[in-house]
């Protein structure tokens, strides 16, 4: 023989590195033994220690690991409304820094407002301000008083709704009046300059005198002066450039020429997109040039030709000659909370550190629009802008014409109020005030804006007088500073309405005679001498923006009434009619029904007002002349048109679910039901609220509303009852009983005599008190209401359910009923007609789901979330009787209705807000004991309320109904058996366009379950089991779809598997899986509660495969975690009670369940991850765009949403949200895309504390399943299947902390019932022992000390049953030789390693010490370790093929004796060589192994069929 081949020669293998090789081995060291695992202990020990060490650093929640449910799922996701705010545009910051002439000789005055020219309307009130120096504010000495703090602002905040590129800042100066024209005045500022001050000292020193002899003898008159525009969209746009001072070339130039590139100037679209002032770079503006004013075109009109005139490159304003000045501002964003901030008012805005701080004033908008906002805060200003004066022909000597505004209360001088605010540098409020003077013009026109605080309370005498002056200029001997030559009056209430709009009110010559406020001056008076015959003359404006005057004349109308009502002031005059008693019923229901014809600008701001007045008519019907008007159904129709307006005119404002922001605020924030209130107005005395007052004995309180002389019955409205009938009479005596006056003034400082007390009429309100509670109108009037409103009703159904809901609410904590039972908190006719309410909506849902289905959806979820509420409120039984009735409602027209998935996508969300409630488990009675329950809910009577208890320990039919979806369990598990009748219904084979509803329903569930893991409430583990006993169906339930859920581990067939082998008979013959479960065929044909409802089913023929939709893998994957948790948390002894139940097919399907959720939770791995991530990210960038508006909608709120409940903290803040359990804790970022490296390293570790949990939760479930099938007679083919199961999860990829429990499971196993290895099945030892010394090659070191305890064990497991262990010896072997030649990255070295260990324990075991077991097991792992040897050299021959097959041949070789390995080594051989592509040396080796087994079978049996031995196959090898 070649001696090169000597080491691989069949003889020498064993023998001459044999020595070596036992010495290497005995050298090392071994891994760290098993402390117990040679103590002969009871299994049931055993068992019990695995456990504990299976509960030891267990994940506490299963969910938390798992990605959060669907955001667009959560119907029942409702947060708070924002409080109502003060309406605010893009907030503007503009400092006034610095204004410096060339020449300084007197005061400059500046005013600043926002103008829109393509608009033409001024769309700010001015800014004042003053940048003179401490001397030359000097020589007004003679006129100021000392300067308020708010008239010394520098500094404002503009707000702009309405966006556009056309608004400029118009800036205007005004000096002190002097003689000579404008033109004049500006002369020197235009000719002179700084730099030649030396050369003209002379002239300016005659100017500053001139100029200080006008300042002291006309300081109190200004004259217009220049101005200038700043282009807004120029300063926004050109964000990117650091500063704006202009260039030295640019000096000459106006500022905005420096225009930048942004396309044409004169867009033409809305602005909202092109122009944001919400975001810009801060920028510093010297603004370098004035234009002088021109005496005739001073008018806003001439001002918007201007501003246009100077957007056109070629300006005509260009070519004037400029008043050179630098003006210095800062342009910036406005901060959040500004400091020292005053509002329009002058009120101090918080922070507001110090109040001798500069302030920044808060500049009042006039949106170019209609702004649909609530008035949230008190306001009241009037605006006065005189337009134009004509004294053309007015005789006598008037040029320098001036208006003085003085607010009269009265006619006397001095009635004058002072509530005119004062400009810059003087006091805060004045008592006149005047126009700038135009020098020696009979005509002028004014840019003026006078600004007024109103009254709160103005009557028919308070005017505005106006009375014009000639200011003479020039200091003349017996000549007056100042004449009058004209008067005017202008009152400012007409019929009770504020007059506002443009007015041309003739002027008088004479002063106006006594009285004359009370006539408007378009009355000529005899007597009286009349600029130009009595013609209009003066032209001037008024505006007012008003908290208190609506100027609605519906609304003003409306108002007045309800006020006269409360006053009880007839007869009152209202407009040209008087109203009396007889009229005022007839004109109140009119007005009633002209409130839809509001102007909605003016009916959203006084929303709130409108809404409590309306309420207030329906609680309080009035009383006329000793008669109850009942206004229920004139108001309730009036609110129900309201509503709709208020809806319509802020479409955009909407939250996901359509619910107008305003109105959800409304009764959130603003609802009150009146009485609550410290002093209402009128004559009513406040009612202070006590038991006494509103409540006598149950029922409906004798002391309210039994005095309905008007009342409307419940089932008919006409059905009124006569006036002075007994039931009238009782009422009466019943009311004037009940309600006794002194309770309500006791301790009341409005008592007559008290501090507060008030002369007031005699109250309206005698003998009866007719109050009615709002939420009882509310329900009556929707019933019996006509089909025009009800469908208002119907479109903002939520609304009125809401308003309810919070009366209902606010009734039980006023009337201190929250402690009553629950039966008598409502007396029964109200529950009527909410049941008749309830059943109405709910049939509208129905008809609605094929017509209109955004407004089916719409309805359903509010009538949902009503009935959420009512459970918190009224009587639950009571209210799950009105569940089942609309239950029964759907499942009836289910079966004629023509797209029936439709109507259960939205019974699903119904059920889903129903289970949304926050005492969702208690309500469903989790835990009742054998009593009958104490809950008052009618739909659990005590016979079939008891749950089990686990002291019986007799086979309990009790215990099968709980995890079956059986009457019992519907009836004591209210909400959890609709839910999982809802899913049991979505599961069926046969359910229609099940994709749909699949994803929907397990997504219900599996937030449900999500919300359970994160409640506090349900954190202790005996708690949690109770939980889970909601849950059990679920069980079954999956059990029963497995055929349909996705195949997640891979290989034809593999989830039936284990079913099939434990299934006795022909597959579905008689099986479960066919046939339809008898409780969701109850929940098909009627409500779920349906008595009697079986036998309208076909039972159907139970065929085998359940074909029918398959759910995806993600819906499956949720299914699956759903279960888990079940298993998770349920109570062991419980679930061992019902695997005993369970048939042998239902087991095997059970079993198969387990191995699917492995399959489906096994860790992939980082790099998975990466790629997915990597592909994913390829493909969502441009679908991404796309995407992002139709999910996140173009409104930020919702986005805003989405990234909140990102961010949120595992326990963060909860407080605006519905209720706990709906928050995304575990909200993780498995829905983005761009992942950075650190979030993907987080999503591997969350996904791998997932899949180990998973795998320790199934494989709690195996142990239970384990202990129940001991005594059963098929426990044979259970316990293989429970193998296989174990074994799969032993060979998935696992963690290290699985892998100890995992194989202490199947040591477990193995040492109770060894037959399952060594008598049954080969695959399974030949899997196991493959499996473990995979496991005894980890690189890690507590793998290894397990894996090698495992082998161990079995070894002598084997010997123990018949002295030797020739099989495990034999598969051990085999399984090495495999895993050699398939593992790429294997490692020997760990491997030789736990050989060394399984040494050590033979070595100790001191059971064995007589036998021959220590030496058999030491040849094995000398031969294991031969063989590794022989694997290390193999893996130094890697890069050369022809040296590796070599090798492998001559290892072949040496398993002469071991034909089992002889051969495992030609399939190697084979295996390499077909990757090297030599397929002739591939048939070679396959050849020889044929050859093989067919020598081995001749000697086992000798027939006829059989090749004879190796002579057959030479025909075609003659190797």
């Amino acid at each position: 023989e070649d001696p090169r081949h000597s080491s691989g020669s069949p003889e020498d293998t064993p023998r001459s590195s044999g020595a070596s090789g036992i010495f290497d081995l005995k050298n090392l060291a071994a891994d760290s033994l098993l402390p117990s695992l040679l103590e002969r202990v009871a299994p049931e020990d055993v068992d019990r220690r695995n456990e504990a060490l299976r509960r030891q650093h267990r994940a506490r929640t299963l969910l938390t690991l798992y990605p959060a449910p669907d955001e667009d799922e959560a119907v029942e996701r409702c947060s708070h409304p924002e409080p109502p705010c003060e309406h605010f545009g893009q907030r503007i910051l503009v400092k006034c820094l610095s204004l410096k002439f060339e020449i300084e000789i007197e005061p400059i005055f500046g005013i600043l407002a926002l103008y829109d020219v393509r608009e033409k309307k001024k769309i700010s009130e001015n800014f004042y301000f003053d940048l003179n120096s401490d001397s030359v504010k000097g020589l007004l000495r003679a006129h100021g008083t000392h300067p308020a703090i708010s008239t010394l602002a520098r500094s404002a905040i503009f707000s702009v709704t309405y966006p556009s590129p056309d608004i400029f800042l118009v800036i205007m100066l005004e000096k002190v009046l002097q003689q000579g024209d404008i033109s004049e005045c500006c002369e020197p500022y235009m000719v002179m300059k700084e730099v030649d001050t030396a050369k003209n000292k002379e002239k300016l020193e005659k100017l500053r005198l001139a100029a200080e002899q006008f300042c002291t003898r006309l300081g109190r008159y200004r004259m217009p002066f220049a101005w200038t525009a700043v282009h807004l969209a120029n300063i926004v746009s050109s964000a990117g450039q650091p500063d704006r001072d202009s260039d030295s070339e640019g000096e000459r130039r106006p500022a905005w020429t420096d225009r930048r590139r942004r396309g044409p100037p004169d867009r033409t679209s809305s602005g909202d997109d092109t122009c944001s002032f919400s975001s810009f770079r801060p920028a510093t503006l010297t603004v370098t040039n004035f234009f002088k004013q021109e005496a005739e075109r001073l008018s806003d009109e001439d001002l918007f030709k201007f501003l246009a005139d100077m957007r056109r490159p070629s300006s005509l304003l260009r070519r004037l000659r400029p008043v050179t000045a630098q003006l210095k501002i800062d342009i910036s964003p406005a901060p959040e909370n500004p400091h020292f901030c005053l509002s329009p008012e002058l009120l101090h805005v918080k922070p507001y550190p110090d109040p001798r701080g500069r302030p920044t004033k808060e500049i009042l908008e006039f949106p170019t629009r209609e702004v649909y906002a609530p008035h949230t805060s008190y306001r009241n200003l009037l605006y006065v802008y005189p337009h134009s004066l004509n004294f053309s022909s007015r005789q006598g000597s008037v040029r320098n014409l001036t208006v003085r505004v003085q607010y009269m209360a009265g006619e006397d001088p001095s009635q004058a109020l002072p509530v005119i605010f004062g400009k810059s540098s003087c006091s805060e409020f004045t008592r006149e005030a005047f126009t700038p003077v135009v020098y020696h013009n009979k005509s002028p026109e004014f840019y003026e804006e006078f600004k007024l605080h109103l009254p709160a309370c103005v009557t028919e005498n308070h005017h505005l007088l106006f009375t014009f002056y000639h200011v003479s200029c020039q200091p003349r001997p017996r000549t007056a500073l100042e004449t009058p030559v004209g008067f005017t009056v202008d009152p400012l209430l007409q019929h009770g309405r504020l007059r506002t709009g443009p007015f041309c009110l003739p002027v008088s010559v004479d002063q106006p005679p006594p009285s004359y406020s009370v006539l408007t001056p378009d009355v000529a008076l005899p007597g009286m001498r009349w600029v130009d015959g009595h013609k209009g003359v003066f032209s001037v404006e008024l505006m007012a923006v008003s908290s208190v005057h609506p100027q609605d004349p519906y609304l003003d109308k409306f108002f007045t009434l309800v006020h006269v009502l409360e006053e009880g002031a007839f007869p009152f005059r209202l407009k040209d009619g008087v109203l009396s008693e007889s009229t005022v019923e007839q004109e109140l229901r009119a007005s009633l029904a002209a409130l839809r014809l509001a102007s909605p600008e003016f009916l959203v701001a006084f929303s709130h007002h409108v809404l409590d007045k309306l309420v207030r008519l329906v609680v309080r019907p009035p009383i006329i002349g000793g008669q109850i008007v009942n206004l229920g159904r004139g108001a309730f129709e009036a609110m129900a048109h309201v509503v709709s307006l208020i809806h319509r005119s802020l479409e955009a404002a909407q939250d996901a679910r359509g619910h107008c922001l305003l109105l959800a605020a409304y009764v959130y924030y603003a609802f009150r039901l009146p009485g609550t209130e410290p002093g209402p107005l009128g004559g009513a005395p406040p009612v202070a609220v006590q038991p006494a007052t509103l409540a006598r004995g149950p029922g409906r309180p004798a002391s309210l509303y039994l005095a309905r002389s008007k009342s409307i019955s419940s089932s008919n409205p006409d059905l009124a009852v006569a006036p002075g009938s007994v039931d009238d009479e009782v009422s009466r005596i019943l009311a004037s009983k009940g309600i006794d006056r002194s309770h309500s003034w006791v301790n009341s400082a409005y008592a007559p005599g008290g501090s507060k007390a008030v002369l007031r009429r005699a109250p309206p309100y005698c003998g009866a008190d007719p109050r009615q509670l709002l939420h009882e109108e509310l329900a009556l009037q929707w019933v019996v209401s006509g089909s025009a409103v009800r469908e208002a009703v119907l479109q903002h159904a939520w609304f009125f359910f809401q308003l309810m809901v919070k009366s209902m609410a606010l009734h039980l904590i006023l009337s201190q009923r929250l402690d009553s039972p629950r039966k008598l908190r409502f007396p029964v006719r109200f529950l009527d007609d909410i049941a008749a309410l309830v059943g109405s909506v709910g049939l509208e849902v129905i008809t609605r789901a094929h017509k209109d289905v955004e407004q089916a959806e719409r309805l359903n979820i509010s009538l949902a979330f009503f009935l959420s509420d009512l459970l918190s409120l009224a009587d639950r039984g009571f209210v799950f009787s009105l569940v089942r009735a609309h239950y029964k409602q759907v499942a009836t027209r289910l079966q004629s209705a023509p797209n029936p998935v439709a109507l259960l996508t939205l019974r699903l969300d119904f059920t889903r807000i129903l289970c949304s409630h926050e005492h969702y488990v208690t309500l469903n009675l989790p835990c009742c004991p054998l009593s009958p329950p104490a809950s008052p809910s009618p739909s659990v009577s005590s016979t079939t309320s008891q749950s089990s208890t686990f002291s019986s320990q007799a086979p309990d039919p009790k215990v099968v109904s709980m995890f079956e979806l059986s009457g019992p369990f519907r009836q004591q598990h209210f909400l959890a058996g609709l839910l999982l009748t809802e899913l049991a219904l979505a599961l069926e084979p046969e359910a229609e366009g099940a994709s749909q509803l699949h994803k929907k329903v397990i997504s219900a569930v599996h937030n449900l379950l999500c919300g359970h893991d994160v409640d506090p409430r349900y954190a202790e583990a005996t708690v949690k089991a109770r939980v889970a006993e909601l849950y059990l169906p679920l069980l079954s339930i999956v059990r029963d779809t497995l055929p349909r859920l996705h195949d997640f581990a891979e290989g034809p067939g593999q989830r039936s598997r284990l079913a099939s082998m434990l299934d006795s008979d022909t597959e579905g013959d008689g099986d479960f899986g066919g046939t339809i479960n008898p409780s969701v065929a109850m929940a098909i044909a009627g409500g779920p509660l349906a008595p009697g409802s079986r036998a309208s089913i076909s039972q159907g023929s139970a065929t085998g495969s359940r074909s029918g939709c398959p759910l995806s893998a993600e819906s499956s994957r949720t299914l699956l975690v759903c279960v888990l948790w079940v298993l998770k948390n349920a109570e062991p002894a419980l679930l061992q009670h019902w695997a005993a139940d369970l048939a042998l097919p239902q087991l095997g399907r059970l079993l198969d369940l387990l191995y699917l959720c492995l399959a489906a939770f096994e860790y992939k791995g980082k790099k998975a991850f990466e790629r997915i991530n990597s592909l994913t990210f390829k493909k969502s960038l441009d679908m991404k765009a796309r995407l992002e508006e139709a999910i996140l909608g173009t409104i930020g709120a919702r986005q805003e949403m989405v990234r909140r409940s990102r961010e949120r903290s595992p326990f963060g803040n909860q407080e605006n949200v519905r209720w706990r359990k709906s928050i995304t804790h575990w909200k993780q970022t498995s829905d983005r895309v761009d992942k950075t490296k650190d979030e993907m390293e987080q999503e591997a570790l969350v996904e791998g504390n997932l899949a180990t949990e998973v795998s320790l939760v199934v494989l709690d479930t195996l142990e239970i399943i384990v202990q129940t099938v001991i005594l059963s007679e098929a426990r044979e083919s259970v316990l293989g299947a429970v193998l296989k199961v174990v074994l799969y999860s032993l060979g998935s990829s696992q963690s290290a902390l699985f892998l100890q429990h995992g194989l202490a499971t199947q040591r477990s196993l193995v040492s109770k019932f060894p037959e399952l290895l060594f008598e049954e099945d080969t695959e399974l030892c030949a899997d196991l022992c493959l499996r473990l010394l995979r496991h005894c090659g980890s690189r890690i070191s507590t793998i290894r000390t397990h894996a090698s305890a495992s082998l161990y064990l079995l070894m002598r497991q084997n010997f123990e049953i018949g002295h030797n262990f020739a099989r495990v010896k034999m598969q051990v072997t085999m399984s090495l030789s495999s895993l050699v030649g398939t593992t790429p990255n294997f490692s020997e070295e760990h491997l030789r390693r736990s050989l060394k260990t399984i040494l050590t324990y033979a070595e100790e075991d001191v059971g064995l010490r007589d036998s021959t077991f220590a030496e058999q097991v030491q040849d094995l792992m000398f031969n294991l370790h031969m063989i590794l040897t022989d694997t290390v050299k193999m893996k130094e021959h890697q890069e050369d093929p022809e040296m590796l097959i070599d090798l492998m041949y001559r290892i072949a070789r040496g398993y002469q004796g071991s034909p089992d390995l002889r051969l495992t080594w030609l399939q190697n051989m084979a295996g390499k060589h077909a990757e090297l592509g030599n397929h002739a040396e591939a048939a070679q080796c396959m050849v020889h192994a044929a050859a093989l087994v067919a020598e081995y079978l001749a000697l086992l049996e000798d027939s006829r069929y059989l090749p004879v031995g190796c002579v057959s196959f030479q025909n075609i090898s003659s190797n």
